[in-house]
């Protein structure tokens, strides 16, 4: 496909305080081998030197483009705006994180794919997480899997290498960002996945089997402060309400939201009866338990305590290690880090 003839693809990076690795994420679109692509570069009122590194690159290739934010927006927010951003003749949309970067023929072979699938809203490749392969379990090599087939395997399989990918990993047509107000759903950090099982009620899954983008992984991401605090159930919950009525029958739905709710429990006894956390972490998970329609019950906790310390039996003694840890601040009087009266988730 000559230059002439290549789509318009309009690649993203919404980014904050990204100047420790956003050259390395430039120079890696500009080493595409397609060429018919532009580049916003949409600066979140960084206090270091992103916005400096941008516009220096800007001013040696016109394809690149820098915006500035005035105000500071919240992660999804600024993702959301970098989306109205794009040309109306953009045909195929590309999220590059600013501390991540692409393979050379990245962008070519997801455009190949796309244009001889139609059908194909969404378009994700294998993904490099620092040593590790992620987004593994299609069967090769049928790359088109129709939405629903794909969103019930994702709701039903709990495979945690296979997935829709990461904004980094996926490519988007661009119709399907156009048509919505705000592309990514909802300000959870994982409104990327929300997107998808909304769009692929209307479109079909699309999947290049070989490595084209790579995610960085360290301690500043949005990711791994999603995993800290594990947004990530809260987010998947929020998914299967919202979204399992589509790809579900109802007997599955509701066994799935169970099976969610019940893993949400565990997860919350293991840091109450063992582990300490601080006031900030209870704030947030009853919070989202509560926004989503099932507020923290203080028997359900007891019961997912009593079976979880009961496959803790089985370690005793790393056990009564955690316990004595966390009786150790509460009897030097750290009341306000203590967990509440429970009768009353990249940037």
């Amino acid at each position: 496909m000559s230059e002439k003839q290549q789509p318009l693809v309009t690649i993203l990076t919404p980014v904050y305080n990204g100047e420790k690795y956003l050259a390395e994420c430039i120079e890696s679109v500009l080493a595409q081998t397609y060429q018919n692509f532009e580049y916003i570069i949409v600066n979140n009122c960084s206090k270091d030197g992103t916005l400096a590194i941008a516009q220096e690159y800007a001013k040696k290739d016109k394809r690149i483009r820098v915006h500035d934010n005035t105000d500071f927006l919240a992660v999804i927010a600024n993702h959301n705006l970098a989306f109205t951003l794009m040309s109306p003749q953009a045909r195929y949309c590309k999220v590059v994180s600013g501390d991540d970067w692409i393979f050379p023929d990245c962008i070519e072979r997801m455009v190949e794919f796309s244009e001889a699938n139609p059908s194909a809203g969404f378009v994700g490749c294998y993904q490099l997480s620092g040593d590790h392969v992620l987004w593994q379990g299609l069967k090769y090599p049928n790359g088109l899997i129709s939405g629903k087939e794909m969103c019930r395997r994702v709701l039903l399989e709990n495979d945690p290498k296979f997935g829709f990918g990461s904004p980094t990993s996926l490519m988007y047509r661009a119709d399907l960002v156009r048509e919505n107000k705000e592309f990514y759903p909802d300000a959870s950090p994982h409104a990327d996945t929300s997107a998808c099982f909304r769009d692929l009620r209307m479109s079909d899954f699309g999947f290049v089997y070989q490595v084209l983008s790579f995610e960085r992984t360290h301690e500043e991401t949005q990711s791994y402060a999603s995993a800290q605090l594990n947004r990530y159930t809260s987010a998947y919950l929020n998914d299967v309400i919202r979204y399992g009525q589509y790809y579900l029958d109802p007997v599955e739905l509701k066994q799935k939201t169970k099976q969610v709710l019940d893993g949400y429990y565990r997860f919350l006894a293991i840091n109450y009866f063992i582990e300490f956390k601080k006031s900030d972490f209870w704030d947030y998970h009853k919070g989202r338990l509560r926004e989503l329609g099932y507020p923290l019950k203080t028997s359900a906790l007891y019961k997912a305590g009593l079976a979880t310390l009961g496959r803790k039996v089985l370690n005793p003694v790393e056990t009564m290690r955690k316990l004595v840890r966390r009786k150790a601040p509460k009897a030097k009087g750290a009341a306000k880090s203590a967990p509440p009266n429970l009768a009353a988730i990249k940037r």
